[in-house]
C-alpha cells in the first residue's frame, strides 16, 4: 500500500488525532512545568500558589489525551 493511501486511511479512521494529542501532550506538560519553575525563580514567595496552579493546569493537559482517546475510538 502506497503511503498517500496510508496517511489518508489514518485521518479518516481518527488514529491521526489520538497520535497528534500523544505527541503534543507531553510538549504541553513540560511547557507549563517550565513556566511553573521560570515563575517560582521570579518570586519565591508565591511557590505554593505557582505549584496548586501548575498541577491543575498540568492535570487537565493530561485529561485531554484519554478524552481523545477515549472519544476518537
Amino acid at each position: 500500500m502506497n503511503l498517500p493511501m496510508l496517511f489518508a486511511e489514518a485521518v479518516f479512521s481518527g488514529n491521526f488525532q489520538i497520535g497528534m494529542a500523544a505527541l503534543v501532550i507531553p510538549f504541553a506538560i513540560a511547557l507549563i512545568g517550565y513556566k511553573a519553575v521560570e515563575a517560582v525563580g521570579r518570586n519565591p514567595g508565591a511557590s505554593t500558589k505557582i505549584l496548586v496552579q501548575s498541577i491543575i493546569a498540568m492535570a487537565f493537559a493530561e485529561a485531554i489525551i484519554f478524552f481523545v482517546i477515549f472519544l476518537g475510538t
